[in-house]
């Protein structure tokens, strides 16, 4: 894992980024209303549980995830800012998003709270392989938005294990961290539903079958494939899973060779 401080200019980035595409393009830019709300919570559930790490390395990968974290969420913050600006009711949608996880950290108890964030982190490593395993996913974007998207699922894959290793740190079960994905999944997806059809209908096209059948295909079908990420999904319910089982090292080292020779980034290495 890396500290990378990454800054991108958003500013000449086209409505439709994404090859013009335009339910397709939404997809990625309704996810991104939850970044930074979700990683500013997934950070806070694990440091929370700081004292019973006792692992040095543990110690160090929990400071440089929550480094990468606060990264995504600041580009995160600046990626919605230009949604708003295009007109985008994102306020609104950040405004419950808020209030959900304000629920789930005053009803769930600490330790589920980050049973909760062990979920989430296992379904955002799903998306992130999914973007750095099928590059055409992202075929026709914007250089500046693929950058943002191939960066911060990199860094999803390094740092996927640290909210889990955490968890069994401080003796989570598995029946806890087995419901909370049940229940995450539903609300996660619930929440995507809400937020997809709030940014179409911002666009006229939600009542459009041919744009609906266009987001169904391109992202379950072809060319990002997400429909596959079922056995990977389904692999968390093991009992003896952990996320190192799904290896993802040789697509984030790709992605590190052209991290190193892109020009788009705007970056300062920290150490």
């Amino acid at each position: 894992m890396e500290l990378r401080n990454v800054r991108l200019n958003m500013d000449e980035v086209p409505r439709h980024w994404l090859g013009g595409r335009r339910s397709v393009t939404l997809f990625l830019d309704n996810l991104s209303t939850f970044f930074p709300l979700g990683e500013r919570f997934f950070v806070q559930a694990a440091n929370a549980h700081r004292p019973f790490v006792k692992d040095p390395r543990l110690e160090v990968a929990l400071r440089l995830f929550a480094g990468q974290e606060g990264a995504h969420s600041r580009e995160h913050a600046r990626y919605n800012q230009r949604l708003r600006e295009l007109g985008y009711p994102v306020e609104q949608m950040e405004a419950r998003v808020d209030r959900l996880l304000r629920l789930v950290a005053r009803v769930l108890p600490p330790r589920a709270q980050l049973a909760a964030t062990c979920a989430l982190e296992h379904l955002t490593a799903l998306m992130a392989h999914m973007l750095l395993d099928h590059p055409r996913a992202l075929d026709g974007a914007h250089p500046t938005m693929a950058a943002l998207w191939r960066w911060h699922a990199a860094e999803e894959g390094e740092h996927k294990a640290v909210a889990f290793d955490v968890y069994r740190a401080a003796g989570g079960p598995y029946w806890e961290r087995a419901g909370l994905m049940v229940i995450a999944s539903l609300v996660f997806w619930a929440k995507v539903g809400e937020h997809q059809v709030r940014m179409m209908h911002t666009d006229g096209i939600a009542g459009s079958p041919r744009e609906w059948l266009a987001l169904v295909r391109y992202w379950l079908f072809e060319p990002a494939h997400m429909a596959r990420l079922a056995p990977r999904y389904l692999a968390y319910f093991r009992p003896r899973f952990h996320p190192s089982d799904l290896d993802d090292q040789a697509m984030v080292d790709t992605w590190k060779q052209a991290y190193a020779a892109e020009a788009v980034y705007h970056r300062r290495e920290v150490a």
